[in-house]
């Protein structure tokens, strides 16, 4: 079993060789048809998160699912990059326009917008891992009396409303989350009937494979939803109706909550959910 480069290993060919590499995954991952995608790396620690949003013709973003071979190589640019004077990029872009064009724009100083905030525990961990001098570490990432993305704070609640949380299908490798507890058939079709009616904010025209079941191709929505207080993506329903698996136990909790009924949701929170979606700000 081969060992990991150590930090700061990859010089710049090597860089580029990889960073032209992630670009021939994503395309591989892309629908037929495509124009301009973006795909954002971020990584704390051992927290991670990778997004991808095909860029429609007319400027809107449609999420698409990301290629789990994108991450390892991600995360083996973002070590190979390491510099004991700054450390390394906590979040990546990378644009891809057709026939042949790309760009990659590196973060390394401003918290990335995570979909899921890291644990307290990733700040020290990335510190571990790629350690950097005080002077070039940032007040979010030192931890000094910086608040966590979504937690609450201090003062008049913002105009835009409290900030809506996002559910996951797939954990942090791209791989589907199955380990959770079973739900009776009755209570899951009132489940899946309220993810599935709540109001769709975004939908793309194709339909992404059945991670479990590979015969299942082009048969997953690709849509979000939201409920004004919960985003999904339409695979949520999708697989707790195909294969059991439920959402995640604390959307379960506010669906039982609710007694599966649907609250209204107004166009302002529509407006909210596209905007956490494709990472916009309102």
């Amino acid at each position: 079993m081969s060992q990991p480069e150590p930090p700061g290993s990859l010089d710049e060919a090597t860089q580029q060789q990889l960073i032209q590499e992630i670009g021939r995954v994503i395309v591989r991952a892309l629908p037929p048809g495509w124009h301009e995608s973006t795909t954002e790396y971020r990584s704390l620690g051992g927290h991670v998160e990778t997004v991808c949003r095909l860029i429609a013709p007319n400027g809107s973003a449609i999420p698409l699912a990301a290629p789990p071979e994108a991450g390892p190589l991600f995360e083996r640019l973002r070590r190979g990059m390491y510099q004991p004077d700054r450390g390394t990029w906590v979040s990546a872009v990378y644009r891809l326009q057709r026939p042949g064009s790309y760009a990659v724009d590196f973060n390394g100083d401003r918290e990335p917008e995570w979909q899921t905030p890291p644990p307290p525990s990733a700040r020290a961990e990335e510190l571990r891992l790629h350690p950097r001098p005080a002077a070039a570490t940032p007040q979010w990432l030192a931890g000094e009396a910086a608040p966590q993305v979504g937690s609450p704070q201090p003062g008049p609640p913002q105009a835009g409303g409290p900030q809506l949380r996002t559910a996951e299908v797939f954990d942090d490798r791209g791989n589907p989350i199955t380990e959770r507890a079973e739900i009776g058939r009755a209570e899951a079709d009132r489940v899946a009937e309220y993810l599935e009616t709540a109001p769709v904010v975004l939908a793309a025209r194709s339909y992404d494979d059945d991670r479990l079941d590979r015969q299942r191709t082009g048969a997953v929505p690709m849509t979000f939803h939201t409920d004004g207080t919960w985003i999904w993506p339409g695979a949520v329903a999708y697989y707790l109706r195909q294969h059991g698996v439920a959402p995640e136990p604390d959307l379960l909790n506010h669906i039982r909550a609710r007694g599966f009924q649907l609250p209204e949701v107004t166009e302002p929170q529509r407006e909210r959910a596209v905007a956490a979606i494709t990472g916009e700000r309102v």
